[in-house]
């Protein structure tokens, strides 16, 4: 499916946005730290009804919003072959298409599904839940193949993009899920490298990131990434989830200095760069911009400058879409108070 959004933008035969807003430009959008959002929700949203306003309570482009609010980078998640569309191909080209127009640096995010890949679900898509893992290989490095041609076809080049979605546990259950049997952390890792060698192969310079949730557990981040250097597993790219409200046993302090700890140990284990690829806090809660702010920081504290960047998790939903309540925007579609974290 095809989705439009609600300005009625629409993609030419050439592939090229039409009727699109004049974005100022913004400096830091090629370079140094990441800033951003997953936005994957938005044309779902838009075509729903949504609006978007600046704080000043002023309708407009809500890419336009987020580079006002400091953010340079867009995270895009991928499903093979959604029920109803959302986060296919078409509809990741058309937000793609819009996030370049906007100047952002643009992160692919695979899920190896059909919907939501997470540390509690990773079900194969439907096409391949028969294949065996020889097949799957060839069915992963297909599809990340096929999705990156199609972004380079229509002139975007992703600055990152990650093989699998909070692989806490492995990918595309239970052929390569590790805690079902020690064979399982050689397969996730062979799956791994098939879609990191695709990446490369269409995008040499694009980095390729392996990301997990929960940034405070230190014990799940060394399980996953030495099975995977054991079993010769690619990745330029350690990223984390990080809900600091969230983390069992935790205040949200402690949350962010387990998980800059755990950051600092990823990056002089491994010799790899770090990433936040997941950030949020309840849109209302009135320590959001303190908790931001601090991940933020941290993450800018990285040893050996190695913190790459942070991107909240659909900071565009608000009014409980789809009972989501950490977007970052209020019920009257403004970007609340916890966004000027990513001024600063």
């Amino acid at each position: 499916m095809i989705c439009s959004n609600a300005s009625a933008q629409s993609l030419s035969a050439a592939g090229k946005i039409k009727n699109v807003p004049d974005y100022p430009a913004q400096a830091g959008t090629t370079q140094g730290f990441a800033k951003g959002s997953d936005i994957s929700w938005l044309s779902e949203m838009e075509a729903s009804g949504y609006e978007f306003f600046n704080k000043a309570g002023v309708r407009q482009d809500i890419f336009l919003t987020l580079k006002e609010q400091g953010m340079n980078a867009m995270r895009l998640r991928v499903w093979v072959n959604p029920v109803d569309g959302w986060n296919g191909l078409p509809d990741v080209l058309a937000k793609a298409q819009r996030a370049k127009q906007a100047g952002m640096r643009i992160m692919i995010d695979f899920h190896y599904s059909d919907t939501w890949a997470d540390p509690a679900h990773q079900t194969k898509p439907a096409a391949w839940s028969q294949h065996s893992i020889a097949e799957l290989r060839t069915d992963i490095a297909q599809h990340t193949s096929a999705t990156l041609l199609a972004l380079r076809d229509a002139g975007i080049t992703p600055e990152w993009v990650q093989v699998g979605n909070e692989t806490n546990d492995g990918m595309l259950w239970d052929s390569a899920r590790p805690s079902k049997s020690a064979d399982n952390m050689k397969n996730y890792a062979e799956l791994t490298t098939s879609a990191y060698d695709a990446v490369k192969q269409v995008f040499p310079a694009t980095l390729v990131i392996v990301h997990l949730a929960n940034c405070h557990n230190n014990e799940g981040f060394r399980w996953i990434f030495d099975g995977l250097k054991k079993h010769g597993g690619k990745f330029d790219v350690i990223g984390a989830s990080s809900y600091p409200l969230e983390a069992p046993g935790h205040t949200w302090q402690s949350a962010n200095n387990a998980c800059l700890a755990n950051l600092n140990d990823m990056t002089d284990r491994y010799q790899v760069p770090v990433m936040v690829t997941e950030v949020g806090t309840p849109w209302d809660h009135p320590q959001a911009k303190a908790i931001l702010s601090d991940v933020i920081a941290k993450v800018r504290s990285v040893s050996q400058n190695r913190g790459l960047g942070v991107i909240y998790w659909e900071a565009q939903a608000y009014k409980n879409w789809k009972g989501y309540s950490f977007g970052a925007f209020d019920s009257t579609g403004k970007p609340t108070e916890a966004l000027d974290a990513f001024l600063h």
